[in-house]
């Protein structure tokens, strides 16, 4: 159980992450995160500790669905309110990418491609901003993406190439103003 609970702490900032970048909310992705390692520790523990990754991130993404597929709903019952975003919400993560600077000019510097990194990230469609996040941030493979994302393995390509594009077109219209 001991691996476990190490492997839980080590994925757990980044899953966060995930889960927030994908539904705008810090309590909703904690929730999000926390049923996720819940069920892996309830129904998989006893798998190989090499399965896990992606097991996690399966669940990962199947709790990021349903919250979606919920919030849809939500927004169909109730769609005379007008609930913005949190502004506050990405602050803390910028502050983390820039944390380990002690010079002024390159904390801002930081503080702003950490912005612009999240927003950029966040304006990726949903496909490709999973498939980016499990590829790039968590390393998996594309084989264990796509089993992730219960896609196949050339969507995995599509939506990653995609998301690079978009991000690499964004970093130069950036770079050009």
């Amino acid at each position: 159980m001991r691996e476990l609970d190490i492997f839980l702490q080590d994925i757990e900032k980044r899953a966060f992450r995930m889960a927030q970048l994908a539904t705008h909310s810090e309590a909703d992705a904690l929730d999000i995160v926390q049923e996720a390692m819940i069920k892996l520790a309830t129904k998989y523990s006893e798998r190989n500790p090499s399965e896990w990754k992606p097991l996690f991130f399966k669940i990962l993404e199947n709790r990021i669905l349903d919250w979606h597929r919920k919030q849809t709903v939500m927004r169909k019952i109730f769609f005379w309110r007008k609930e913005g975003p949190d502004t506050d919400e990405h602050s803390e993560l910028t502050h983390e990418v820039a944390d380990y600077q002690f010079d002024p000019e390159s904390q801002l510097a930081s503080e702003q491609l950490g912005t612009h990194l999240l927003s950029a990230i966040e304006s990726l469609p949903m496909k490709q901003q999973q498939c980016f996040l499990l590829r790039s941030w968590e390393g998996l493979s594309t084989k264990e993406t796509a089993e992730v994302m219960n896609i196949n393995k050339n969507s995995v390509k599509t939506h990653y190439a995609r998301a690079l594009s978009k991000l690499k077109h964004q970093q130069e219209n950036l770079e050009h103003t």
